[in-house]
């Protein structure tokens, strides 16, 4: 059987109908329509969010916590045992993006989670001192990319992240 959209209705009990109070005094609910006699609340003019002279929620939470740094410089990382399942002797930046380690255009750091046993020569934006120590003691070498924001002429930290109403 087939079921038509005019056809649809709520089930029989479901839907009660609001009741009309202030409609005289005739009948329940008329007069002060359930609402007492006099005050504030009878006359309908609290304010929404008013807790009655209490300090509300809304003044009561603290407005800010912290900040955003603006210049923050975030690191994609790569640890040891990552460069030592990757086996290859030379690793830089666009080798690391090739295997899917870190996305194209961000700034890598090795750390020094797990073990390293190939020499491999890095060529990298950071590097933690644990790390360096273990890629030096397996007979690679370290070097350096300098970031972006530290060439020549720039103020040696990155450009304000956000729009003109960032914390400067």
């Amino acid at each position: 059987m087939i079921m038509r959209v005019d056809e649809l209705a709520p089930a029989p009990g479901s839907n009660k109908r609001a009741k009309r109070v202030g409609r005289g005094t005739g009948g329940k609910g008329g007069k002060t329509a359930g609402r007492g006699t006099k005050g504030q609340r009878a006359r309908n003019t609290v304010r929404r969010g008013f807790e009655g002279g209490q300090m509300p929620l809304k003044q009561r939470v603290p407005k800010l916590k912290g900040f955003n740094n603006p210049f923050r410089v975030e690191y994609s990382p790569v640890n040891l045992h990552q460069l030592e399942k990757l086996g290859a002797s030379t690793v830089d930046v666009d080798a690391l993006v090739a295997a899917g380690l870190v996305r194209k255009g961000a700034f890598v750091k090795i750390l020094g989670y797990g073990d390293l046993s190939i020499k491999v020569s890095l060529s990298v934006h950071a590097i933690s001192a644990a790390a360096r120590s273990a890629v030096e003691a397996a007979g690679g070498d370290v070097t350096i990319v300098p970031l972006p924001h530290e060439g020549e002429g720039k103020a040696g930290r990155p450009a304000v992240k956000g729009n003109q109403f960032a914390n400067r």
